[in-house]
């Protein structure tokens, strides 16, 4: 049985380059698998260097043509060019929906009001913009200016506010952030209007608890912010979108994909606020994985998630994509582990010594489940590569066994103790797991279960060695017992074998993506590890 498509047509200019109006909307809903409809208001000739002309084309005949046919699911409108253009669409789209806000939520109308082209070119004449304003806006969904445009159509200068655009008639307005710099420090500086509450919905932003991501992406902390904003009548959430400010020429027809984006996820019924969450993060990456094109500012590459991938591609400032979407699936949870109390006092030095040594004899019934299951992963492997890696860490942890005694001597635990300490029930289920999903598994599901401890541990030695160098640190390292353990796993020994675990799991989820189901299953078991994770220090902290 075949599946019905979602139409969606734009009413926009044509763009003889390829980057921006008509081309850019129908590249955008073929990526979001939507079914796109066109009515052409102007032809340009234009390249990636500027516009050089602009030739109006009566719109009204050929969306009567289109609307009286299809079942249209949103309408997007771009460049009108002129008051004429902009009133018979406008006649035309009032015919097709009503203007009450009932009918409205039915079809979506998508309004990127076009105004000045980036090279200078007027794209919308200055008689149309109150015809924009009075005619097509009171029958938008919402809106997309960005800073220039919100100033034209308020007609002042000052940074506008979303809120004084609702004035104008939208149902809600979403100002595009592209031109505007703005500082980590400012974003949390934000005054915040009484009465209003902020949903911040970050793209691509590492927040404290993924220092792993920071070091091994050799990323420094983003320093300029672009940040889209979000406002709906009736609504007092003000929604932020920040993401990095990427540096980039292939920002051709940037307005345009974002709105068709938008458009798009309106017309599957996606609420607003994330409807603009999705086509945020599908614009970014756009921008970031164009090819260059053209002398001048070349377009963005539409066609990157035509695959529909579940995790999106490895960039260059983006390597960890699979990772990442791990720990912010998990965040809580995630958080809870690498920032439980038993790290925390054991980063003051006040963790109780009875506690610390229960944990490093478990850790030894652990190593050998660890090592077990890097067994079972050679087993499935059908490469030398594999096999030889793994080979490789079953030794380290061999070798590492030698170190491990020596420390835990330091704490009065011989060897002895060591092999006869009972296993206790956090042990068990950890190791157990471990060696069910490599029985039952394929060979990333097992190293996504190993993750867990291996980044985990990383991150923790990468936290308190970052807050142990902070003015007034409560992390101790004089006087510490455990300092020895903190250095360790913030040391480069360790923390190359992060990276190396970091680029092989990567660069399997890339070389084989996984479908949805695959994916869910790869996500319960590192949900389940993280969540065994934190039960080991739960253990050492209750000695159960």
């Amino acid at each position: 049985m075949l599946t019905k498509v979602t139409a969606v047509l734009t009413v926009a200019g044509s763009d003889s380059s390829g980057g921006a109006g008509i081309q850019a909307d129908l590249r955008t809903f073929a990526a979001h698998g939507c079914y796109g409809t066109t009515v052409v208001t102007a032809l340009t000739a234009q390249n990636t260097i500027g516009v050089q002309a602009v030739h109006g084309s009566p719109p009204d005949f050929v969306i009567r043509s289109v609307l009286d046919d299809i079942d249209v699911r949103t309408i997007k409108t771009g460049m009108l060019f002129s008051a004429e253009i902009t009133q018979a669409v406008a006649s035309t789209l009032r015919e097709y929906i009503d203007a009450d806000v009932d009918t409205r939520g039915r079809v979506p109308v998508v309004c990127d009001p076009v105004c000045v082209s980036t090279s200078g070119h007027v794209l919308l004449q200055p008689d149309a913009v109150d015809m924009l304003i009075q005619e097509l806006f009171p029958l938008a969904c919402v809106i997309t200016p960005n800073q220039a445009e919100a100033e034209l159509l308020l007609k002042h200068r000052s940074l506008p506010c979303p809120q004084h655009l609702l004035s104008l008639g939208p149902a809600a307005v979403f100002l595009k952030g592209g031109h505007v710099n703005v500082s980590q420090e400012e974003m949390r500086e934000l005054q915040i209007p009484e009465g209003i509450t902020l949903d911040i919905r970050p793209a691509f932003l590492l927040e404290e608890h993924m220092e792993i991501l920071s070091k091994h992406a050799k990323m420094a902390r983003v320093a300029d912010l672009v940040v889209d904003v979000l406002c709906q009548r009736g609504v007092k959430t003000i929604t932020l979108y920040p993401r990095p400010r990427l540096q980039s020429n292939s920002t051709h027809g940037t307005g345009c994909t974002l709105s068709a984006a938008l458009a798009c996820a309106l017309g599957n019924g996606t609420s607003v606020e994330d409807a603009t969450a999705q086509a945020t993060l599908y614009t970014y990456l756009g921008i970031e994985t164009a090819p260059p094109i053209g002398k001048g500012y070349g377009p963005l590459n539409h066609l990157h998630s035509i695959s529909r991938l579940v995790v999106q591609p490895r960039t260059d400032g983006h390597p960890y994509p699979l990772t990442h979407k791990f720990i912010q699936s998990t965040v809580d949870l995630w958080k809870s582990y690498v920032q439980h109390d038993f790290v925390v006092q054991l980063g003051k030095g006040t963790l109780d010594r009875a506690s610390f040594i229960h944990f490093i004899k478990q850790d030894y019934h652990y190593l050998k489940y660890y090592s077990r299951a890097y067994a079972l992963l050679a087993t499935k492997s059908h490469d030398f590569a594999p096999i030889s890696s793994a080979a490789k860490v079953m030794q380290h942890i061999a070798d590492e066994k030698t170190m491990h005694v020596s420390y835990c001597a330091q704490f009065g635990i011989t060897l002895e103790e060591l092999e006869t300490t009972p296993e206790s029930p956090a042990t068990m289920a950890y190791g157990a797991f471990l060696i069910d999903v490599g029985l039952q598994g394929d060979t990333t599901k097992l190293l996504v279960a190993l993750a867990a401890c291996l980044l985990g541990y990383g991150e923790v030695g990468l936290w308190l060695e970052k807050e142990a160098a902070k003015p007034d640190a409560w992390v101790k390292r004089e006087g510490n017992p455990y300092r020895e353990w903190m250095e360790d796993y913030a040391g480069e020994a360790y923390q190359g074998a992060v990276s190396v675990g970091l680029e092989t799991i990567e660069a399997r989820a890339a070389a084989d993506p996984p479908s949805p189901v695959r994916y869910a299953e790869w996500l319960a078991v590192w949900e389940r590890c993280v969540r065994l994770e934190k039960q080991f220090w739960d253990m050492g902290m209750n000695l159960s």
